[in-house]
């Protein structure tokens, strides 16, 4: 078993949909430096670096090196990852690995994007079969329609529940300060905005947004030496396929149930819907916030839409989901899954403001990604 290794860290931008203001390496910059105030460290404080963004969606080579300044990185270790929407938790899992190995005793781990200087669905339709697949599934709509549109026809779920999670999230983000979209939002608001793809409409899907993150990782010594309340690390897990589109299976997600339940498993988790306090979800749709409900095995195949309609994950709910608006509020594509990291540690150390959920001792945060790619990080107040 490796080391014992804590979060003591976060900083991320001011997400929009162009910052303007900012090149991706000074918003690199801002959240690098906003992770080291927190932890009321300095860059020599700093071991190594893990550092990842969608690179093709830019058009930029060599992102490691490239970011540098940005990151502080000069003379020190840097490795580069990248795993589609996954990045965010998938630097975030090597970030921790880095030290749980005992290679590095105190590791940032940044993740990145400005969507605004790239071309998402130019870069995403290029995965595509071109025969089979491009027409329907090329991009991110397509197939989150397609797989809700069967859970419907399969378990009798309806729009109305998925306007339910968009309403919920989005109105949480009314509290969170770096949000990109924040907005007061109802049911019939989202179900009377303009259809996508049946049954994703516009305010059910994520946007496209710039900005950075940064989580800094510490072994057991320094974490407790550095940080009066460290969010530990309980479980880090990676699930994933190789597939067509077409040969997904479209009822659940296999590889959030696979991911799930062998973190459970690491951390000692047999009830999730009682056991966690908070949950950090990479939601890319509000449809996604009730179909792979179940495989997060909070409820039996089929049950999400009852949880959703009994309140269970609103912020005075039994488990409350994305405090900080989610997926669907805030989307820098490189960042966005290790914000869920970051925030779930906020949560954890007592230091999310208007969005902490009181007493918050274990959160769940998820990644998701590619031709269904799910990772998986427990955090918790007490030491794994």
């Amino acid at each position: 078993m490796g080391k014992r290794v804590g979060i003591i860290g976060v900083g991320q931008t001011h997400h929009a949909a162009k910052r303007l203001d900012a090149s991706g390496t000074e918003l690199i910059a801002e959240a690098v430096s906003r992770a080291l105030d927190d932890a009321q460290l300095t860059i020599k404080d700093i071991d190594a670096i893990v550092v990842g963004n969608m690179d093709h969606f830019e058009n930029i080579n060599y992102v490691d090196m490239w970011a540098v300044d940005g990151l502080g990185a000069c003379m020190k270790p840097v490795f580069k990852v990248t795993t589609g929407g996954t990045t965010g938790t998938t630097v975030g899992a090597c970030g921790y690995y880095h030290v749980a190995s005992g290679l590095f005793d105190v590791v940032m781990a940044v993740g990145w994007e400005k969507n605004s200087e790239s071309d998402t669905q130019a870069a995403i339709s290029t995965c595509a079969n071109p025969t089979l697949e491009r027409d329907p599934f090329a991009g991110a709509i397509g197939p989150l329609a397609t797989e809700y549109s069967m859970y419907m026809k399969a378990f009798g779920a309806t729009e109305e529940d998925a306007a339910m999670v968009a309403a919920r999230d989005r109105n949480n983000a009314l509290r969170n300060p770096y949000a990109h979209s924040r907005q007061e939002v109802t049911v019939e608001d989202v179900l009377n905005s303009p259809m996508l793809s049946y049954p994703i409409k516009f305010l059910d899907m994520c946007p496209r947004s710039d900005g950075s993150c940064a989580v800094i990782f510490a072994c057991e010594e320094k974490a407790k030496k550095l940080c009066p309340r460290p969010a530990w690390v309980h479980a880090s897990v990676v699930r994933h396929d190789y597939t067509h589109f077409g040969d997904l299976e479209w009822k659940f997600m296999p590889t959030l149930e696979r991911a799930s339940a062998a973190a459970y498993k690491l951390a000692g988790i047999t009830n999730p819907l009682k056991e966690f306090d908070v949950a950090e979800l990479y939601l890319p749709a509000s449809t996604c916030g009730v179909k792979w409900m179940d495989s997060l095995w909070f409820c039996e195949h089929g049950g999400a839409p009852a949880l959703i309609r009994k309140g269970t994950f609103e912020m005075d709910g039994e488990l409350p989901i994305n405090p900080s608006g989610g997926v669907i509020s805030t989307n820098p594509i490189g960042a966005t899954a290790l914000i869920r990291i970051g925030e779930g540690a906020w949560q954890i150390m007592g230091r999310a403001g208007e969005r902490q959920v009181e007493g918050a001792k274990k959160a769940l945060c998820t990644g998701f990604g590619g031709c269904s790619w799910s990772d998986v990080m427990i955090l918790g107040a007490d030491l794994p």
